[in-house]
Formats: C-alpha cells, structure tokens, sequence
C-alpha cells in the first residue's frame, strides 16, 4: 500500500510541476514517516526512495540504527537544544532553524548539516518560528556560526481549503527572493504537505512533505506492525 501511495503522490508532483512550467526533478518529495513502522519506511525505500522526515530526536535516532545508511534524513519539526546532540548525528537537513540557542547548539560541532531557517509566515502566535521581519538577521547570526543556511521553511495557517495558503507560499517566495541578494545559498523554499503540496509547487516549493498520503493516516494499516 505504501508503494502505491507513494508511486500516486509522485505521478501528482509530476503532473502539477508540468502545469506550472516546472520540472519534477525541481521538487524533493521528503515522505514524512513520524509515527510509522520500519516495515513501512522500507517499502517506501525499496520503491526507490531516500528522503524521510522525522520530528523526534529519538525516534530518528532509532529508525537511523535499523534503516540502510543512504537514507537522508530530514528533521521536520521544532527541536528542542537538549535534544540536538541526538538528532545531528543522523540528519542530512534541518527544516527548522529558528532561534539563538538552537544556532548555539547546532554549530557547538563543526561542520554542522546544513538548515532551513523556519519563517512563522503568517505571525501566528501558538507557531514556532522567526517572523518575516527578523529572518535576515537571523540569517546573518547563522552565517557568523558556521552554518549553511539554504533555504526557508513554513507551516502556514490550517486551513479548510488549500487555495488560501496560497498567499502564504507566495509570500515566503518573495521573502527569499528579497534575501538572496545577501544569502545566495537560499535556493530551497520547503513548504506544502499533503492537502496544499499543489498549491506550494504553484508557487514555487523545491521540497514539500508529504506524510499522511504516502503512510496514511496514523493508527492505519500502513503505520501499524
């Protein structure tokens, strides 16, 4: 079932990126497997796949010891500092740069992996994430740490239809086409999930993360042994 799902979002990239002009090749699919079985991760693998996400230190940590080395490993969610020394070892990009100490922990060990700095796009208060406004700035501190920022991230407002995070996705692309200029290594744009990953490559994502329509729902056939 894994395959199939996966075989199903991936003919989807390929047919909305030639819609917008784009290549599939454009936009890494980074299959968030949180919650799921190691049965599930390598059937996804074994249909060709090597980029995952994960938002837990430990649980990346334990899915790294059993899974075959080529995986990259994205970590997806917020990390706590105390937390770091865990899921450095085994990440390949960090989806969720966004505060001082976190630079701190993640540059203590050089070189660290690179990051994507996370922009709390819409200024939501219950969200993680350095505000449109303050992103440069924090930019330039990583820079000053060592670390290779190469994009943005976001997680836009939960919303009932996709179309209205569209000004959300367009908005971290203009915000990133403001930054390059200083940062030039700012060429990844890593937003959209499975009910809005369409709209995001509309306007521009080069990576999207894609959990509940490759593994299902959790609880479901595909996350359970």
């Amino acid at each position: 079932m894994v395959a199939r799902q996966l075989d199903a979002v991936r003919k989807a990239v390929a047919a909305v990126a030639q819609r917008a002009g784009r290549s599939a090749s454009e936009v890494t699919l980074v299959a968030v497997s949180k919650g799921s079985t190691l049965a599930a991760i390598r059937e996804a693998y074994a249909s060709g796949h090597r980029d995952f996400g994960e938002n837990r230190a430990e649980e990346l940590h334990s899915k790294a010891a059993q899974l075959p080395a080529d995986i990259r490993w994205h970590f997806i969610g917020s990390l706590q500092t105390r937390q770091v020394r865990v899921a450095r070892p085994h990440t390949y990009l960090l989806h969720s740069l966004d505060r001082d100490r976190l630079i701190s922990k993640w540059s203590a060990d050089p070189p660290p992996p690179p990051a994507l700095v996370q922009v709390n796009i819409a200024a939501e208060p219950q969200k993680h994430g350095v505000v449109p406004g303050e992103t440069g700035s924090l930019l330039e501190r990583a820079r000053a740490a060592g670390i290779r920022c190469v994009g943005l991230m976001t997680m836009p407002p939960l919303v009932g239809d996709p179309e209205d995070n569209r000004r959300w996705f367009k908005a971290l692309a203009d915000l990133r086409a403001e930054l390059r200029p200083d940062f030039p290594g700012l060429t990844h744009l890593s937003m959209g999930m499975t009910d809005d990953y369409e709209v995001a490559i509309e306007e521009g994502a080069t990576m999207i993360r894609v959990g509940r329509a490759i593994f299902g729902e959790p609880g479901s056939p595909a996350r359970t042994d």
